[in-house]
């Protein structure tokens, strides 16, 4: 069986195509993936030795240079998203036959038109359920397209969104499709999220409530890590307390220096040392002290367990790697899901919510200093237990699973 993975986003998006890739080979599948050229997502598939097909333009910089909300220029990067799919996507998802989807709503809807070209299995996946047209939840905005506050029905918002869809995105799908031979779409959000869409986030962290969708929640694609922290970073730990663990992965922050300053000084502030973890947001040193100390890629997986809390920004990634390390949290969120994650944080009893995206030392000293009470400590602690590790495992089998489904292979 040959199967291709599609990721276009971010770490948080490419990560756990990772792991699901890994599950597949065990399983006798062989297995590519599609995901953006830049250098770091193409040695982590690798580094697994996964087939990667570099597709798109590459997300670095176009996350750390566009403004948070601005729809400036996105009219062209929807253009080269959708040709991205209708072209190299579609070369390397000949004779396959399932095609697994993450990403962005034109990526998505540009993918499962290439499965429907194909005559091949498309299944989309989320990673959150904020995305997913739900009654429990509003909508989040698309760039450029604020919502109206004044609305109360939730239904009539989703109403809204899928037209807002349609009006920024359908006219370069169904012009492309056309081109394809393939009759225009209406309603592309829904095409291309399916009526049974996958949702790969833990049942305990992030629960679907439900809907009219049959959402399949799989559990979050995890891989364990086995890297070895490095030597410097190990001597580091080893010299001291648990530090305290700061980091914003692939997410920009507006004030990096600041948001540095305020991290360390908060941390101080309680007696704790700082791990910064330089990522997009480009975090750097605030001086020479050796209570500090700076890693780029790093396994996350074991840091985290050496770690007294983790101040971080609230990817579906990082929310879930640290609360299976079972170790309090502090989430700064900055847009999309992450004040989603946020929210479930301070439900859950593991960790701090932090009100507005930039921070300061007084604010994230307040919070560290919630986290790390016992009753936070003991609750994160008892939450770890709860994380499943075998959602990868799970998907892996239903993908093989919908080769053998009968009906048509766009019933997704």
């Amino acid at each position: 069986m040959r199967v291709v993975l599609s990721a276009y986003g971010s770490r948080g998006s490419v990560e756990p195509m990772v792991g699901l890739a890994v599950r597949l080979r065990e399983l006798g599948a062989e297995v590519r993936v599609c995901a953006p050229p830049d250098e770091e997502f193409a040695e982590r598939l690798a580094g697994v030795g996964v087939e990667v097909v570099p597709a798109g333009d590459p997300v670095r910089p176009l996350v750390t240079t566009v403004t948070p909300g601005s729809a400036a220029g996105l009219a062209r990067r929807v253009a080269d998203l959708m040709d991205a799919q209708f072209d190299t996507l579609a070369a390397a998802a000949e004779g396959c036959d399932v095609l697994v989807v993450t990403g962005p709503l034109p990526a998505a809807a540009g993918a499962r038109s290439v499965a429907e070209k194909l005559g091949i299995r498309y299944v989309h996946a989320s990673h959150q359920p904020v995305s997913l047209p739900s009654p429990h939840r509003a909508p989040p905005a698309r760039r450029g397209r604020p919502l109206p506050e004044d609305e109360g029905d939730r239904r009539a918002l989703w109403d809204l969104d899928a037209r807002i869809a349609d009006e920024m995105f359908g006219g370069e799908l169904n012009a492309r499709r056309a081109s394809a031979g393939l009759p225009p779409v209406t309603g592309v959000r829904d095409y291309a999220f399916t009526d049974r869409p996958w949702m790969a986030a833990d049942p305990f962290l992030a629960p679907w409530q439900p809907t009219e969708l049959d959402v399949v929640q799989t559990g979050a694609w995890i891989l364990p890590d086995e890297r070895p922290l490095p030597a410097g970073l190990t001597a580091f730990l080893d010299a001291g307390t648990p530090p305290v663990y700061v980091g914003f992965g692939s997410t920009p922050v507006p004030d990096p220096a600041g948001v540095a300053r305020a991290a360390v000084d908060a941390a101080r502030a309680r007696g704790l040392r700082v791990v910064l973890a330089r990522g997009w947001a480009g975090l750097a040193p605030v001086d020479d002290r050796d209570d500090c100390f700076v890693v780029d890629e790093v396994n996350q997986q074991a840091l985290f367990r050496r770690s007294a809390a983790v101040v971080h920004h609230g990817s579906a990634g990082t929310t879930t790697t640290a609360a299976l390390a079972g170790v309090p949290q502090v989430v700064v969120p900055q847009g999309a899901d992450q004040p989603y994650w946020a929210g479930r944080v301070a439900e859950l009893g593991i960790g701090v919510a932090h009100d507005g995206p930039t921070p300061t030392a007084a604010s994230l000293s307040a919070a560290l200093a919630a986290a790390l009470a016992p009753a936070t400590r003991e609750r994160a602690a008892a939450v770890a237990g709860t994380v499943r590790t075998d959602g990868a495992a799970v998907a892996a089998r239903l993908v093989l699973d919908e080769v053998d489904r009968e009906g048509s292979p766009q019933r997704a």
